[in-house]
């Protein structure tokens, strides 16, 4: 199971993190993704992380500015978002999949927490 939080209202410029809690099994076997959806707009994938070595993807629109990273003692992902912009207004959704290195492709991710809103206006 997964469980993401930590949305809400921010200006923009401004920063919030996201988390990801996994419940049921450990983060070594498994990628664990984040995208977003804007209403009206196809899913994006955003970020993920590779349980097994750390390794990370960013979409274009996201690098230098989001920053994911794990913590396995507390089975959690976390997603730093920096400078955000209102075009990052979305729901955003994080999921998990077995597979050997993180994609940002929403076919390798089977498990999929319900959503967290970020909104980023003034």
């Amino acid at each position: 199971q997964l469980q993401a939080f930590g949305g809400g209202l921010v200006q923009p410029g401004g920063s919030l993190r996201l988390s990801c809690a996994v419940r049921g099994y450990t983060l070594d076997y498994y990628v664990i993704g984040w995208f977003r959806q804007a209403p009206g707009k196809e899913r994006e994938a955003v970020s993920c992380i590779t349980g097994s070595d750390g390794s990370v993807q960013y979409a274009e629109s996201v690098k230098g500015r989001f920053t994911i990273s794990s913590d396995t003692t507390e089975k959690t992902v976390h997603l730093q978002m920096n400078s955000l912009k209102p075009e990052d207004t979305a729901v955003y959704y994080c999921a998990s999949g077995l597979y050997i290195r993180c994609v940002l492709q929403g076919w390798v991710y089977d498990s999929w927490g319900q959503g967290t809103l970020v909104t980023v206006s003034s």
